[in-house]
């Protein structure tokens, strides 16, 4: 037992031990080797115990949710391996300790996150999994820190997500915090800050969440780079902020909040994914751990949206009336409420969740008439939430073809939105590549591959060419291409999509996307071209090809993009052909797709083909392999 112990990595207590003393002697004697540790939701007090310090190999910990006081003792500096830390919602006090920003693995790099395969929803039928990454976070949000953000915060630069607020912060938000430039997540919210806002903010461009609500801030909200697209509850509760997203106005002598730093001209490169811990009992109790994070959160807030949806509408809502079809629709007789949405999705139980995305989660629904939708319901506590469902409905509503995901309705109600599509009985390209078990059953043979390419080829080709005005996607990759009964492709979530009006050879944007799919011109200025999406649609093709996820999971490890590129360069192409596809007779079809794939990765944007190119190419490859099939049934 003694030795059990000691090789355990991982001890999830969270939930026990309620309203107890945190335990001041040494607890967790024989425990050394652990690397995640997580006593949360407990309401402990007392304070943070000196006996973690023995923990010389933890990478995670997690006290959040308990009643913990006390400062932020200084010996979390020897902990080398710590990269994710929440000691959110304690009362913690005293000033954020020099120790916090000396963490070693949240200055540099040179470890990834761990990564892992979350199974979200299992059925008899389906099985649908997303890659989750454990980030590296510093969470001391909910506590009585007081004193300012130390300007060494910005040694701090492998973070991504930083969240400081509803505590007792003064002072100037640090020029230095810029230097994160790996932020995804900046949450400055309820303290008493001061100042402007820096400007070189404008330069984290892989910021998705930014708040800085209910402080003292002065100054202009910025009307155009990375802060711009953040809506006004980013920003609500500073009576001296100004901006036309405001209620203050700014004077026309208040210049525009801008950058002066010189942007990075460099390529991007998506942050390395991690490796596995070991054993597969710990594998589970992470994916537990992290599903737990996310999903539950999702679901909570989804009931208590629903009930105030479905309970606490205002007296002069007429929820007969909320659905609003668009032009697909099946006419008048066909007519949907919410009501009925709610009906069809048993009030959104999760035991009808077959996707889980960045803005909400969606659900399977049976509707009255018998036929089967797919219903996004947008996380409304999410950023861009607006945004996101008007590019969907725009997109959708003009754009209308065989393969791109037909839109059926939305509805707007309350804080909620919610989009309706037809319901693809086989999910999403990403589920057959990449989250496939071992049995025949799931096997995508190369004809079909083909057609799928094919197929979300053509989706791709009618708003490149075809749609007035032509649309940039700029979120293609293979979890976005959805699969009928019949196998049929089709494009899906428009939500980051933008319109190119005609003189037009681009969109100025904030940069947005998928690591693995970002085209690497992208790091060179905030616009989005159709290129772009040739880029991210190169690397579908490559996934096609090899089988592998565009990021690696081990960090040893190379991207997709760049192995393919030096396998080819050797002359290895057949190697990079996925082990299940060689010796079936198509290898020569397959390299001609791979051509195609590498020409549509180029990192010279020209070089790339345009989307009928590729169509072309495709069709070919297409007819040479029926030609062959015949001669091989004959």
């Amino acid at each position: 037992m003694e030795h059990s112990l000691e090789n355990l990595t991982t001890l999830l207590i969270g939930f026990n031990f309620m309203h107890e003393a945190m335990p001041e002697d040494d607890a967790i004697d024989g425990f050394e080797n652990l690397k995640v540790f997580s006593i949360n939701d407990c309401s402990l007090s007392g304070k943070i115990p000196p006996w973690l310090s023995k923990l010389t190999n933890l990478e995670m910990l997690f006290l959040y949710n308990n009643q913990l006081t006390g400062p932020i003792p200084d010996w979390i500096s020897n902990l080398n391996s710590l990269f994710y830390i929440d000691i959110s919602n304690n009362s913690l006090t005293g000033e954020i300790p020099m120790a916090l920003v000396e963490m070693p693995m949240l200055k540099t790099n040179s470890v990834p996150p761990k990564v892992f395969e979350i199974p979200v929803y299992t059925s008899p039928s389906l099985l649908y999994r997303m890659p989750g990454a454990f980030p590296k976070v510093l969470n001391l949000s909910i506590n009585n820190l007081t004193g300012v953000i130390p300007k060494e915060i910005g040694q701090l630069k492998a973070l991504l997500s930083l969240s400081l607020s509803t505590n007792k912060l003064s002072g100037e938000i640090p020029e230095a915090i810029c230097n994160l430039t790996n932020l995804q997540v900046l949450d400055l919210s309820s303290n008493n800050l001061t100042g402007k806002i820096p400007a070189a903010l404008n330069d984290l461009h892989f910021l998705s969440k930014f708040n800085v609500s209910n402080n003292d801030l002065e100054g202009s909200v910025p009307t155009v780079g990375q802060l711009s697209t953040f809506p006004h509850s980013s920003f609500d509760g500073n009576p001296k902020l100004c901006g036309p997203i405001l209620v203050n106005h700014c004077d026309s002598a208040e210049a525009p909040l801008t950058s002066n730093k010189r942007r990075n001209k460099t390529a991007i490169f998506a942050p390395a994914f991690g490796v596995f811990f070991g054993g597969v009992a710990i594998l589970f109790l992470l994916a537990r751990l992290l599903f737990f994070f996310r999903i539950k959160s999702f679901m909570t807030r989804s009931r208590g949206n629903n009930k105030d949806v479905t309970e606490g509408m205002p007296s002069n809502f007429n929820s007969e009336q909320s659905l609003v079809m668009v032009s697909r629709s099946k006419g008048e007789n066909g007519r949907l409420t919410f009501t009925d949405l709610v009906k069809a999705t048993n009030n959104f139980d999760k035991e009808n969740i077959i996707g889980c995305g960045g803005y909400g989660l969606v659900y399977k629904a049976e509707l009255p008439d018998g036929s089967k939708v797919a219903i996004k319901k947008l996380n409304n506590e999410m950023c861009l939430v607006d945004r996101e469902f008007s590019a969907e409905v725009d997109a959708l509503s003009m754009a209308q073809h065989d393969n791109l995901v037909p839109l059926w309705g939305y509805c707007i109600q309350g804080n909620s939105r919610f989009l309706i599509y037809s319901y693809m009985e086989n999910g999403s390209l990403d589920d057959w590549l990449h989250n496939r078990d071992d049995d025949t059953s799931t096997f995508l043979d190369w004809p079909m591959r083909l057609k799928i390419a094919q197929g979300a080829s053509q989706g791709l080709s009618y708003i490149h060419d075809v749609c007035k005005p032509h649309i940039v996607h700029r979120d293609i990759k293979s979890s976005n291409i959805l699969l009928d009964k019949e196998f049929k492709a089709y494009i899906a979530d428009f939500g980051l999509s933008r319109l190119v009006f005609p003189n037009k050879t681009h969109v100025t944007t904030e940069l947005v996307g998928t690591l693995g799919y970002i085209p690497p011109e992208y790091g060179q200025g905030w616009v989005a071209t159709l290129r772009g999406d040739i880029y991210s649609f190169g690397v579908v093709l490559l996934e096609l090809l090899t089988g592998q996820r565009p990021v690696p999971i081990s960090f040893v490890s190379k991207e997709l993009v760049q192995w393919v590129l030096e396998m080819r360069s050797e002359g290895k192409q057949i190697e990079v052909l996925d082990s299940t596809l060689r010796g079936t007779g198509y290898e020569e079809q397959m390299l001609k797709v791979l051509e195609v794939a590498c020409q549509c990765v180029n990192h010279n944007p020209s070089m790339r083909p345009k989307i009928q190119e590729v169509v072309s190419c495709l069709d070919s490859i297409d007819a040479n392999l029926r030609i062959q099939n015949s001669v091989n049934i004959e």
